[in-house]
């Protein structure tokens, strides 16, 4: 007799939300937020809520496939309410929905704090949705104001106004405390609003992104201020991760650019893919146990909580076996579903592998074919870099450098810090030394040779070992030795006439890294 195999349902988390209730009064504004998350509750299991829900805090509610459990915990040094509810997906047999929201407050210490997770148990391998906040949230801000950051939530985009706006914009991108993501909607030219419908956006990203909206007029300054490589415009959008800085790789803060010719439906494929990238990044960002409390967390404390209780007052040892029954099946429910979110992880990380491995394969299939172009651009006689332009301020420099050397020359995140405020007054010689380091220099490397080649490059110009100041870089291939540098003559130190280029060779890459330019390293030696 033949059994049929059941798909296993395995649970997953969408996204984590965090954030302070408004109000000075912490235990009046975490009540206030409990009544708005129980009416939610009542929506989301299809009645009412058993009568004195609200009062006694503590309740399991069943229906039709619906579940909804509050468990509630008061002590000397807190006081904390959960709820989770569960209920099937409207259209998708076998999809489960699970919503967590924990209210806490310390006496005396503070605002009240909200925190939510939502996570889906299903058996699908991919999870074909479009994530987006639960209408909880949107009630609680609208009805007692959640802060992040000492800011109130709006489930509005902002639409900047003028250079000032853009500019504060840029602060706000680059600052280091920045701990949500912005998704910043550029609108083209000629058009009066963005490809991507930023207002729906905006709604299902409340709480997890800040979307804003930079009209074609105010583009330029992101591109001034963030180089070209890093900014946004003509229509694109880009997610500016927090930790952004202007030496970030521009493919870890992804960028979209939209089509808006008729049948080609880009902007809602876009949505979709921000979407995902703003509840991943709530994901890894907010840590549980410190800035989201699980549900599960808030039950086992007060199931603990209560028998200690009763074993402390001598409460009747049938009373106090109920308590250790109801905690043992709290940690057997516990159990499983972190089982369930092991195996998914565990999946997770499989396919994340698996990405990675195809990417650095088309990496050096991408290496490999500038090679092959660079050799029959020779074979035919011609010069690899003849009639370059080259950059006339250090602003387009590293622009420059990217457009034309990759492949060949890159520049890390220390050097691109150092361009933007660089005072050497000649950034075409530096150009050049750079065009050397990409044709001369990394074709001796690829030819087997080790590098030695202590000879001029440019007017004044040479190449030479960095001697007692040679030093150690930790790039993405791990700590490797820089010995070498290209230096103009003379003993000058003035940053205005001094030229040093510290570099070393990425064999695996084959690419030649500059680490730091264009001024003279300050060193144990200096």
């Amino acid at each position: 007799m033949l059994t049929k195999e059941f798909p296993r349902i395995r649970e997953r988390e969408i996204l984590r939300v965090a954030g302070e209730l408004g109000g000075a009064d912490a235990a009046s504004a975490a009540n206030a937020a409990r009544q708005e998350v129980l009416k939610w509750a009542a929506t989301q299991i299809g009645t009412a809520l058993p009568t004195g829900a609200p009062q006694t805090g503590a309740f399991e509610f069943f229906r039709g496939g619906r579940t909804c459990i509050a468990t509630g915990l008061v002590d000397e040094q807190r006081t904390l309410w959960a709820l989770r509810v569960d209920r099937p997906d409207a259209n998708t047999a076998a999809r489960t929905w699970t919503t967590e929201v924990t209210l806490g407050h310390a006496p005396g210490n503070g605002r009240a704090l909200f925190s939510l997770r939502l996570l889906v148990g299903t058996p699908e391998k991919e999870l074909l949705i479009e994530p987006a906040v639960p209408a909880v949230v949107r009630q609680v801000a609208a009805a007692c104001v959640l802060l992040q950051g000492g800011a109130a939530l709006s489930s509005d985009p902002w639409t900047v106004a003028s250079e000032q706006d853009t500019e504060a914009l840029v602060e706000q991108l680059l600052a280091p405390s920045r701990a949500i993501t912005y998704l910043v909607c550029t609108v083209p030219e000629a058009e009066a609003a963005p490809l991507i419908n930023a207002a729906v956006l905006a709604k299902g990203m409340l709480g997890l992104a800040r979307v804003v909206i930079v009209p074609a007029a105010h583009t330029w300054v992101l591109t001034r201020r963030l180089g070209k490589p890093l900014s946004v415009y003509n229509g694109a959008v880009r997610a500016y991760l927090p930790g952004f800085s202007l030496d970030a790789n521009p493919m870890a803060h992804r960028l979209f650019l939209i089509n808006w010719k008729p049948g080609e439906d880009r902007a809602r494929a876009a949505a979709t893919a921000l979407r995902w990238i703003a509840a991943s990044e709530s994901n890894r960002r907010l840590q549980l146990g410190s800035d989201v409390l699980a549900f599960s967390d808030v039950r086992l404390a007060s199931l603990d909580h209560e028998r200690e209780r009763l074993r402390q007052t001598g409460g009747a040892d049938k009373d106090q076996l109920a308590a250790a029954q109801a905690q043992i099946a709290a940690l057997m429910d516990d159990l499983r579903r972190a089982s369930d979110t092991q195996q998914w992880l565990s999946d997770e990380h499989k396919n994340a592998e698996e990405r990675a491995q195809a990417l650095e394969q088309q990496l050096h299939g991408a290496h490999y074919r500038i090679q092959h172009l660079t050799d029959q651009i020779r074979a035919r006689g011609d010069e690899l870099d003849a009639g370059v332009p080259l950059p006339t301020t250090w602003a387009e420099f590293a622009d420059w450098c990217d457009q034309l050397l990759s492949g060949r020359v890159a520049l890390e995140a220390p050097a691109r810090r150092e361009i933007r405020s660089a005072q050497f007054e000649d950034p075409q010689a530096a150009a050049r030394c750079l065009l050397w380091l990409a044709s001369e220099y990394r074709d001796s490397r690829i030819n087997g040779g080790d590098g030695d080649l202590r000879k001029p490059i440019d007017d004044g110009v040479h190449n030479d070992r960095c001697g007692a100041d040679s030093f150690d870089y930790t790039g993405s291939n791990g700590r490797v030795p820089v010995e070498w540098h290209l230096k103009n003559g003379g003993n000058t130190r003035d940053p205005r006439r001094c030229l040093r280029i510290y570099y070393c060779w990425d064999e695996a890459r084959q690419i030649v890294m500059v680490v730091s330019m264009p001024a003279h390293r300050r060193s144990g030696a200096t």
